[in-house]
């Protein structure tokens, strides 16, 4: 009997440590287990410019899985549709996983402006990968940072670039009420009037106007050489289309990278031809093309676009600083994320004291000629 009790007493204690070696490796497996959280417009008539972004995001998590990672990485790709409020339900929803250490998110300014005070009382470092209002890393929120450069560095070399090349002398502009709108047209006055040049008229309308031919109407009538459009595609694709019907189709038309889609030319159809854009570049570095490489290679349904390798550049830093200073104190990776120097696919990236990365920028300039966007 003793030593059948014995034998009872063995079997369970290999059991209990066999259960308490299950339950570790469990822990153990959770703990190894992390996600980082994309938010950008994914429907919408700014869909192509977050689908792409969303591929460049998913890209370098897939590689560092691939890789060895210390940490099994998944991305929460969710959808903000350029509002606003449903760019808030998305950040409520990151900050309220305790799975999600840190994110990155928006293309449209105002959704940003409106989500990073989510990000900034959970203390979750964010990086933003394409909205481009200077009022987002003004704020000096700790936790925030932004891999893209700003309009203000948009606008300032296209307005050279229009006076340089000499034919436009007085522009119209026209823009929407955002926060980006306002700044658009405010740094593009200073910029272009500064450069030598002349804004004979400015108007501005709230984002989902259709109408926009009183303000052309009023902007011919101040014999413009050429129509600046601040705000972004469905609108600037309606100015364009309703400029030739009132006969300013001849006039060209340009703006900054928030116009810069296949979308634009989609809805201002054959009155597309002719639009001007400039749009940051990133000189070629072996790094960026082997993430171009890499994006073919995986046979994304969408285009890279402008914006798939700055989403790509935000995940490899968190992935970087993540690795580096592990996953317990957001405080600690958002201050990493501030004195980074990081040489990844845009060059050398840091930032300055407001989070703001530090690039000197300069623009590319793309033009709709038979129904598509080329270099110029």
């Amino acid at each position: 009997m003793q030593t059948r009790r014995k034998a009872l007493k063995s079997v369970s204690s290999i059991i209990a440590g066999s259960v308490f070696a299950l339950a570790l490796g469990v822990a153990q497996a959770q703990a190894d287990q992390i996600k980082l959280g994309f938010i950008g417009p994914l429907s919408g008539g700014n869909a192509q410019q977050g689908l792409g972004a969303r591929n460049g995001f998913l890209l370098a998590i897939e590689q560092a899985n691939a890789e060895g990672y210390p940490h099994e990485v998944e991305a929460v790709v969710l959808d903000d549709a350029s509002d606003p409020s449903v760019g808030v339900s998305a950040a409520q929803k990151l900050v309220n996983d305790p799975a999600v250490v840190a994110a990155t998110g928006h293309w449209n300014s105002p959704v940003a402006l409106a989500t990073i005070p989510i990000f900034n009382r959970a203390q979750m470092p964010f990086i933003v990968w394409g909205a481009i209002s200077p009022k987002i890393t003004e704020q000096n929120l700790p936790n925030v940072t932004r891999v893209t450069p700003t309009l203000v560095n948009e606008n300032k070399p296209l307005a050279d670039a229009i006076i340089e090349e000499g034919k436009v002398k007085k522009i119209a502009i026209i823009s929407d009420t955002t926060d980006y709108g306002v700044a658009n047209t405010k740094w593009f006055t200073e910029f272009f009037t500064a450069a030598g040049g002349e804004i004979v008229s400015s108007d501005a309308a709230a984002v989902g106007t259709t109408d926009f031919r009183a303000m052309l109407t009023t902007a011919k009538a101040a014999s413009p050489d050429a129509i600046y459009f601040g705000g972004v595609v469905t609108e600037a694709a309606l100015v364009r289309s309703q400029m030739a019907d009132l006969g300013m189709g001849s006039l060209p038309m340009y703006g900054i990278s928030g116009i810069y889609d296949p979308k634009f030319i989609e809805i201002a159809g054959a009155a597309a031809e002719g639009t001007v854009v400039g749009t940051p570049s990133v000189q070629s570095n072996p790094k960026l093309e082997a993430f171009e490489e890499a994006y073919e290679a995986k046979g994304f349904a969408e285009p890279a676009g402008s914006y798939a390798k700055y989403a790509y550049e935000a995940a490899q830093i968190l992935l970087a600083i993540i690795e580096d200073k592990g996953i317990e104190d957001k405080a600690a990776l958002s201050q990493a994320i501030r004195d980074i120097q990081h040489e990844g696919i845009l060059g050398e990236v840091s930032f300055d004291e407001n989070g703001q990365t530090q690039m000197d920028v300069n623009i590319d300039l793309h033009v709709v000629r038979d129904g598509e966007w080329v270099d110029m």
